[in-house]
């Protein structure tokens, strides 16, 4: 397994626990969508999954090695890269000094130019309005250069935290399409999605979280098949 949770209490100082032992885990390639209420602990997962959030109690395993409790930084240049939900780009700088943000740390040149390229290629935006300032382009164009500037650093595991919220279809369904692509190079991801019909329709396997737990796990088809899912979280009768 390239991910492994075991376990795992966390939340916000005097605030009280929101994750209560959360169990998961993702092999390599994965594509995992994470649905649930709001306050189920979805975003609380990936601000621990990437280090903003230290594990009160409970194992992480990356990649066969304990990373709970370890640094931002420390995770990131271990593989793991996280885009947060709502806008990161730096909306003063052009599309194409956001990406070299996600470069910085590559010391080598010849390779850091080949990821440039890379990402270019699968998100071609951010050649076509490189110079343009971040901040002018809409929401859907924004969520791809902060993927783009996440891709560059080769990624074995991306957190995305509701990537399509505030986007019209056409953007949300490009933001699908490209993490479908990235999936199918290699990449595993966890996703959370506001959205839990398109993130189950997307995603090779769906959670339900509900509480701060993990409540249910399958094929996303089957989740949405689910009478119980599609009463609570699609807003679907239940009967037959």
């Amino acid at each position: 397994m390239l991910l492994e949770i075991e376990g795992v209490w966390a939340g916000y100082g005097s605030g009280g626990d929101i994750l209560r032992g959360v169990d998961l885990t993702l092999a390599e390639r994965d594509f995992v969508c994470l649905i649930g209420p709001n306050g189920a602990g979805k975003s609380t997962l990936l601000r621990v999954l990437s280090g903003i959030l230290h594990p009160r109690r409970g194992a992480i395993r990356f990649d066969g090695a304990d990373v709970g409790g370890l640094r931002p930084d420390e995770l990131f240049r271990r593989g793991i890269a996280h885009v947060p939900q709502g806008r990161s780009t730096f909306p003063q700088m052009t599309v194409r000094e956001n990406l070299l943000m996600g470069a910085y740390s590559i010391r080598n040149q010849t390779l850091a130019h080949e990821r440039l390229k890379a990402a270019g290629e699968l998100f071609p935006i951010v050649v076509e309005q490189a110079n343009r300032r971040a901040g002018l382009l809409s929401g859907g164009e924004q969520k791809q250069v902060e993927m783009a500037r996440a891709i560059v650093t080769a990624p074995r595991l991306l957190l995305l935290d509701e990537p399509t919220l505030g986007l019209e279809p056409r953007a949300s369904r490009t933001v699908m399409a490209k993490m479908r692509e990235l999936n199918e190079q290699g990449v595993t991801i966890l996703l959370v999605e506001q959205n839990a019909r398109t993130g189950l329709l997307n995603a090779r396997t769906g959670c339900v979280m509900e509480l701060g737990v993990i409540k249910l796990r399958g094929e996303g088809q089957r989740l949405l098949d689910d009478p119980q899912v599609k009463r609570l979280y699609l807003g679907e009768s239940a009967a037959v």
